[in-house]
């Protein structure tokens, strides 16, 4: 309309055809139409007045449809195309496939005109900007930080960055952290709480798997652990769609300052370094620069009226505890963290929920605590509790080494003189032995156990088979062998073919 009207008025002050062409406003024969026109309305008269903008585009905008030379060659697959378009299939691919399967002559730039025109008659989304009351929201994000060698270890690790920001104020917390765990997403909301002094009341997240178990636009599933967060400092849980992160934009626009102002060009020695770097910049430059939405300074905007609307920190902080549910394997143990912890020996093959804290992990069957061990610092170590496990194997673990020598002193001497005997074996782990030995006492009775062990001891064959034979054929009833000492005295001190050594020699 803005060139039809300029177009009007140099005709009405005599410019040529050509004039107006060579300025590019529009073309020759365009100008023609229009002067055509205006020459049947009176529009060019020098005392005539300019008619309205509707009067214009009444006369002049095309009212007739587009002629058949406009209407592109690919409208015959229309729809094939849009369906191609919205899986992700590229525009070179599409007019491949069209050449090969449909003959089409058309170039490959009728197909990506034909896609833009597809995105425009499909954009019917409106952004709408959401607008926040000061202590109303705080939006959460995740952003990937660079990788930091430990001066003092020398080891090098990831790194990922938490960020925290007022939808209102502006005003941010930042933190580098090593994971993207459930306790390091607690913890770094409980630091971002005390570091603005109070909570807001809703907190806007994406569907991290430390906060959602299972994304949905209308019905999201917390994560347990961050439920009891939330309900502890008093905010609210609004968890973005799927796919859908310009819900959070505040804190997405947060996450790409930090990567473009702070990150380039810095060292660290370690990852406390990077925080009290992080957190001096967030206190000097990020909060005192003019916010470009917002055109204040976001620290002065919330120390000046948001901080005194926050609400109030609890008085006691809440417990800040991870939920799993694990599976009790056949050795009534849980694995949690790398550990492994006992539970009763009846809850075998069974799904408990876990909650660990700092120092103490519970385990629940229901609503029902059914154990609970102090949490292990470092991993690799098995907490078990002797309630826990079985009868029989509650026995066996209490007849240790120093149970099974208690026990052979009560039954005799004989009995403990063999039992030192079998645990002197340089070979042989003999434990089981000594035990099945001890065993028999339930049988025979302690008097024949332990003449069997006195009657193995002297012909020097302490063992479990041995004393389990003369219990079952009842020589332990039958005194020694008399004649076994004049025996030995034949051949110790002389006998029938005992001969002297000089008398061999000569």
């Amino acid at each position: 309309m803005f060139q039809y009207r300029q177009t009007l008025v140099r005709l009405r002050l005599g410019d040529s055809d050509r004039e107006i062409a060579r300025s590019r406003m529009m073309g020759r024969k365009k100008v023609a139409q229009i002067r055509e026109i205006a020459l049947v309305r009176g529009w060019l008269a020098p005392d005539a007045a300019l008619p309205d903008d509707a009067v214009v585009a009444a006369a002049l905008m095309r009212k007739e449809p587009l002629p058949a030379s406009c209407v592109s060659t690919l409208e015959p697959w229309r729809e094939q195309i849009a369906n191609w378009y919205a899986a992700g299939i590229q525009g070179t691919t599409i007019h491949a496939t069209l050449v090969r399967n449909h003959g089409y002559t058309g170039s490959v730039s009728a197909v990506y005109r034909f896609l833009h025109q597809l995105v425009v008659d499909n954009a019917d989304d409106v952004t709408l900007r959401l607008e926040f009351k000061p202590a109303e929201a705080a939006q959460v994000d995740f952003g990937a930080g660079p990788p930091i060698t430990d001066v003092h270890t020398g080891e090098i690790f990831k790194t990922w960055f938490f960020v925290m920001t007022l939808a209102w104020s502006r005003h941010q917390y930042a933190e580098f952290v090593r994971d993207q765990t459930v306790a390091t997403w607690l913890g770094c909301h409980r630091r971002a709480f005390e570091w603005f002094g109070g909570t807001v009341a809703r907190v806007t997240i994406d569907n991290a798997k430390c906060a959602i178990t299972r994304a949905c636009t209308y019905e999201p599933e917390v994560q347990r652990s961050y439920g009891e967060c939330a309900e502890g400092y008093s905010f609210k849980i609004d968890a973005c769609p799927p796919r859908d992160p310009q819900k959070k934009g505040i804190v997405e626009s947060g996450v790409k300052y930090i990567k473009g102002s702070f990150l380039p060009l810095r060292e660290f020695r370690d990852l406390a370094d990077a925080n009290r770097q992080l957190h001096e910049w967030v206190m000097g430059t990020a909060g005192n620069r003019i916010h470009g939405t917002t055109r204040e300074m976001p620290l002065k905007r919330f120390a000046d009226v948001e901080k005194s609307l926050l609400t109030p920190l609890p008085a006691v902080p809440p417990q800040l505890a991870t939920w799993a549910k694990v599976k009790v394997h056949g050795d009534s143990h849980v694995q949690y963290d790398y550990n492994y912890y006992s539970v009763p020996f009846k809850l075998v093959r069974q799904e408990l929920w876990l909650k660990a804290s700092d120092t103490l992990v519970t385990l629940y069957q229901g609503i029902e605590a059914v154990a609970s061990h102090v949490r292990f610092k470092h991993r690799g170590e098995r907490k078990t509790l002797p309630d826990h496990m079985p009868p029989q194997a509650q026995a066996w673990l209490l007849k240790d080494t120093q149970w099974c020598l208690a026990e052979a002193e009560r039954i005799g001497p004989a009995c403990a003189a063999m039992v030192h005997a079998m645990f002197r074996d340089k070979v042989l782990i003999r434990m089981r032995a000594v035990q099945g030995v001890l065993g028999l006492k339930k049988k025979y009775g302690v008097a024949r156990l332990e003449a069997a062990c006195s009657r193995a001891n002297h012909y020097g064959t302490p063992g479990l088979k041995v004393v389990k034979s003369i219990l079952e054929k009842g020589l332990d009833l039958q005194e020694l062998l008399a004649g076994f000492d004049a025996m030995a005295t034949t051949y110790t001190e002389g006998g029938r073919f005992y001969r002297q050594t000089n008398t061999i020699l000569q």
